[in-house]
């Protein structure tokens, strides 16, 4: 490959920083020829947070995490920008089917008559020049690339349960349990897929729990930050929210159940901060000062919108760093120290499930 990772990775971690999302430099990443240069150049506005925690890792795991998360991204477009209901579950089929041998076929396109700004047109591109992220696949050692095709499987499969049952139920999911599968589906199968490339092992029946919780709790910070907007296109992971489903003014009726959604999520997400601690300690993060940096960058990140999100829904949150780049500086300790690690991961569990005992409502 072209580029130097070593040299490019704070380069990197800047770009992650300062990306902006809703107008990444499509014409600038149309004209990438190189695979590798094309995967890092953009990780950043496909990634979002996660970009930061991805380029702070080991080179080896950077590189198999990086080229998996685009994969994952891939599903996730056909899923969220295929307007036809058939055709997106068979393109989802497929794109899981082309790894099953070598030759790795151009994946189906996807329609873009579904994207609503720049940050869609994005995930579009990304689709039509997988065949860049390919070429970076097919250099990493046959044991990721098998647990990248696991990955792949499992996500597909768990995309299409969630598409059909968003179908057919009016786009709405009913109850706790279709929450959390749909979590697992998204974030759950790449957090095992991570603990996998960090131990070099299957994890266990227990590890597995923890990272679906893990990725319940990743992932309910998307769901939370993005109700209003997933109203909009039809979809609603709360019943309560069935009744607004769509266009129109915000209502007094549509902003309580909104905010009332939001904090019964936000409550759900936070109770699984053990889960995060227990995978942690049994990573080999303590002993890695990349993955323990990486860690802590994904737990504070995931902190700092947790409490946005109480403070959109009216709760006193817990003190922290307001910016990215509070962010990382806050992390940067855990780069040297595996005691000061550990004592931030202890804290923000702490934080999480003492916000969550103060609310008044289950999950």
């Amino acid at each position: 490959m072209s580029i130097r990772f070593s040299s490019t990775r704070p380069l990197l971690v800047l770009r992650g920083l300062v990306a902006d999302r809703e107008r990444p430099p499509l014409a600038r990443l149309s004209a990438i020829s190189d695979p590798e240069r094309f995967v890092w150049a953009v990780l950043p506005h496909a990634a979002r947070t996660f970009a930061t925690s991805i380029v702070v890792l080991p080179e080896p795991e950077a590189r198999a995490a990086a080229v998996a998360y685009l994969y994952c991204r891939m599903l996730d477009t056909y899923e969220d920008l295929h307007p036809d209901r058939e055709a997106r579950l068979e393109a989802l089929r497929s794109f899981s089917a082309r790894f099953d041998g070598d030759a790795l076929e151009t994946p189906p396109p996807v329609p873009g008559t579904l994207a609503a700004g720049d940050r869609d047109r994005l995930h579009l591109l990304l689709v039509a020049r997988c065949g860049l992220v390919d070429t970076v696949y097919r250099a990493l050692p046959g044991s990721v690339r098998a647990s990248i095709r696991r990955l792949v499987a499992s996500m597909a499969a768990g995309m299409a349960w969630s598409a059909e049952t968003f179908a057919r139920q009016g786009g709405i999911l009913t109850d706790a349990d279709q929450l959390a599968a749909y979590c697992h589906n998204v974030i759950g199968h790449p957090a095992v897929f991570t603990l996998e490339l960090l131990e070099h092992q299957d994890p266990d029946a227990q590890a597995r729990r923890d990272a679906f919780d893990v990725g319940e709790m990743i992932q309910l910070a998307n769901v939370t930050r993005d109700i209003e907007r997933d109203l909009e296109r039809g979809v609603a992971y709360h019943p309560l929210l069935g009744p607004h489903l769509g266009g129109g003014a915000d209502s007094a009726a549509r902003v309580e159940a909104v905010r009332a959604v939001r904090r019964l999520l936000t409550h759900r997400a936070l109770r699984r901060a053990p889960a995060y601690s227990r995978l942690y300690a049994r990573s080999g993060a303590t002993q890695r000062p990349s993955v323990r940096l990486a860690a802590a960058l994904m737990l504070l990140f995931t902190d700092l919108h947790y409490r946005r999100s109480l403070e959109r829904v009216g709760e006193v949150p817990w003190p922290g760093p307001g910016t990215k780049l509070g962010v990382v500086a806050a992390a940067l300790p855990a780069l040297v120290s595996a005691r000061r690690a550990g004592t931030m991961i202890t804290r923000v569990e702490r934080a999480f499930l003492a916000a969550a005992a103060r609310g008044d409502a289950p999950a």
